[in-house]
């Protein structure tokens, strides 16, 4: 009896440590890891301002370069963490040719540390062309941010996570690089341009002074998109706003030109020059440039929300391709329309002393007009797309002061608050007029091109 109740309770004992030793084999492959949105917006942000820092003297990136870039680093960030994220799907199927490496599931990220791999592997390809006082700024901030990684996981988990980073990150540069015209494009800006041909249609488009000569991303319009279509890309003309070309008094053109100039009178010059300058971001080593502003903005929308992870790269992601879009199809209706700017209508038809409001506090340079066509307004359609973005992640209704440019010397940048993203946009467009670099009509249409952009790019089956 002794020998059968000792058998039981051995058999019993047995079948407690089989048990526990179960529990732990499902505890460990439930994938009972951090998600990403665990974690905070830092990584997200950090780069972000980096970004604004660099592109600020890259040469060339400036509009289309830089917008795209955007894209691509979203797109870069968003695939290597989708796995952590609940809800989420891939959207590489939606994007021809790209193949994107797998995530273990079964196996634990370090998010940030990803999201740093995959950051600093594009920064590094994109800005290869700085000079190394910038360029090595990328490296210092990987190297701090892996540092401070590697103290909050283990080696293992920190080495997987890089390695993943990277892989993605390579995974879409070498996708980008299947773009036959967009491909770094920014190192030959000027390319493909012959406004020289097109010099005798009605209202064409001419370079102005100061300036290079030249209509900078004449081929940006074909470079390949993320989410738009050919029917997207190419905006409603400006004759739908002001009907044909006039420079008869009192006829379309001629009333917004008229309007450019009322809004230089002495008694309305002071707040002109202020929502203008605030909203410029035309110039190189002064600021970053019109797209990079959306990003300096939702950097401070991260920072109020106290937003985790997944909001930062979610955003990222549809804001950078939604730039990416806007700046393809801004460009490409540009130059089918080739609308001459104001500045070049009212020194030929009204009056020859005219001179824009933008001024190069660099260069000492005044009376500057971008080196494109008119219409539709860039700013305006970054503007028109990144304001509907944010504005579906964070609301209709959100409330904020700009603070990008508190505190600069060379211009009043005194922070603006605004009751919406879409007031934001909306005083982007005036404030080209004010600027006297557009007509009122290119804005109008800018808008409305880069609300249908963001509105494609949301479309995206994100969600699972």
């Amino acid at each position: 009896m002794k020998s059968f109740t000792k058998l039981a309770f051995s058999l019993l004992l047995i079948a407690l440590v089989i048990s526990s030793c179960k529990r732990d084999i499902v505890d460990d492959t439930t994938n009972e890891f951090k998600k990403v949105s665990e974690y905070d917006y830092q990584s997200v942000h950090d780069w972000n301002e980096l970004y604004m820092v660099l592109e600020r003297y890259a040469d060339g990136f400036r509009p289309v370069g830089t917008a795209l870039s955007i894209g691509y680093i979203g797109l870069a960030n968003y695939e290597a963490t989708v796995t952590g994220m609940e809800g989420y799907q891939s959207i590489a199927s939606q994007m021809p040719g790209l193949e994107i490496p797998k995530a273990f599931t079964n196996q634990e990220y370090h998010w940030p540390t990803v999201i740093n791999a995959a950051s600093n592997y594009m920064f590094s390809h994109f800005f290869t062309k700085m000079d190394d006082k910038y360029f090595s700024k990328i490296k210092a901030l990987n190297d701090k941010n892996e540092k401070q990684y590697l103290a909050e996981t283990s080696q293992e988990i920190f080495t997987r996570s890089k390695n993943h980073g990277i892989a993605v990150a390579a995974a879409v540069w070498d996708w980008y690089k299947t773009d036959k015209v967009g491909f770094e494009l920014y190192n030959d800006p000027f390319k493909g341009n012959n406004w020289q041909d097109r010099v005798n249609e009605p209202g064409a488009w001419v370079p102005t002074y100061p300036g290079p000569g030249d209509g900078l991303y004449a081929i940006g319009g074909q470079c390949r998109p993320f989410a738009i279509t050919d029917d997207i890309k190419l905006c409603k003309p400006y004759t739908d706003y002001v009907g044909k070309y006039s420079e008869e008094p009192g006829k379309g053109l001629y009333i917004q030109a008229l309007e450019i100039l009322d809004n230089q009178t002495s008694e309305k010059a002071y707040t002109t020059k202020w929502i203008g300058e605030f909203w410029s971001d035309d110039l190189l080593d002064v600021t970053f440039s019109p797209p990079a502003r959306w990003l300096a903005i939702a950097d401070q929308v991260f920072v109020i929300e106290k937003s985790n992870l997944e909001t930062a790269v979610v955003t990222g992601a549809k804001l950078g391709m939604a730039l990416g879009d806007s700046g393809i199809a801004a460009w490409y209706s540009k130059f089918v329309y080739n609308l001459l700017r104001p500045e070049t209508y009212i020194q030929e038809v009204m009056d020859p002393s005219f001179d824009t409001n933008l001024y190069n506090p660099v260069t000492n340079e005044s009376g500057i007009t971008p080196p494109f066509p008119a219409f539709p307004s860039g700013h305006a359609t970054f503007a028109g797309s990144a304001s509907e973005i944010l504005s579906s992640i964070f609301g209709y209704s959100y409330s904020m002061t700009d603070r990008c440019h508190e505190n600069r010397g060379d211009f009043l940048g005194t922070p603006r608050t605004f009751d919406s993203f879409k007031q934001m946009a909306n005083e982007i467009s005036w404030s080209r007029v004010l600027l006297g670099v557009h007509f009122r009509c290119d804005g109008d249409e800018a808008l409305a091109l880069g609300n249908r952009v963001a509105k494609k790019v949301e479309s995206l089956p994100w969600k699972k």
